[in-house]
C-alpha cells in the first residue's frame, strides 16, 4: 500500500511523514507544498512537451524554472530526512539526503515512510496490560476423616 500511495500520490504520502515527524504541522501544509512542487512542475513539463507550438525561448523559461523548483523540493525533503536520521539515529547514507530525494524521490518518501513504521512502537505510548490473578484457592480439611492410616495397623 506505501508503495502504491508513494508512486501515484507522493505529496500525501511526504505530509503524513512530515505530520509524524513534526506533530505540531498538519499534514496537508507539507502535501500541498510537494504537490505544487513536484507533482505541478510534472504537470507543467507534460503540457510543455504535448504543445509543440511553445516558443523555444518560453520551453527554455520553462525548463529552468522546473529544474529549480525540482533542487528546491529537494533541498526541503533532504532537510525533513535529516531531521529524520537525527530523531531515530539512523546512520548516514553515502549521498546526501538533498541528493537522495532529487535522484530517487519516490523511493525515499516510500523509505523514510518505512523507517517511521517501524520505529512508531518507540514513540507511542500503550495502555498497560491488566491481568487479574485467579482467585485464591484453599483446601477443605475434614477433621473427622482419617485418610486410612488407621486402617492399616494390626494388632498384636
Amino acid at each position: 500500500m506505501v508503495g502504491w500511495t508513494g508512486l501515484f500520490c507522493p505529496c500525501v504520502l511526504f505530509g503524513h511523514n512530515v505530520e509524524r515527524l513534526k506533530e505540531d504541522i498538519p499534514w496537508m501544509t507539507p502535501c500541498a507544498c510537494h504537490a505544487v512542487f513536484v507533482e505541478g512542475g510534472i504537470a507543467l513539463a507534460v503540457a510543455t512537451a504535448a504543445f509543440h507550438g511553445v516558443d523555444p525561448r518560453t520551453s527554455f523559461l520553462i525548463g529552468e524554472c522546473l529544474m529549480f523548483s525540482w533542487w528546491m523540493c529537494g533541498i526541503y525533503t533532504g532537510i525533513f530526512r535529516q531531521s529524520l536520521q537525527k530523531k531515530y539515529h539512523l546512520k548516514n547514507s553515502p549521498c546526501d539526503p538533498c541528493m537522495v530525494h532529487c535522484c530517487m524521490h519516490w523511493c525515499a518518501i516510500c523509505q523514510e515512510h518505512r523507517e517511521m513504521r517501524g520505529h512508531l512502537s518507540d514513540t507511542v505510548e500503550t495502555q498497560p496490560s491488566v491481568v487479574n490473578p485467579p482467585p485464591t484457592q484453599e483446601m477443605a480439611a475434614n477433621e473427622g476423616h482419617d485418610s486410612g492410616g488407621s486402617a492399616n495397623q494390626h494388632s498384636v
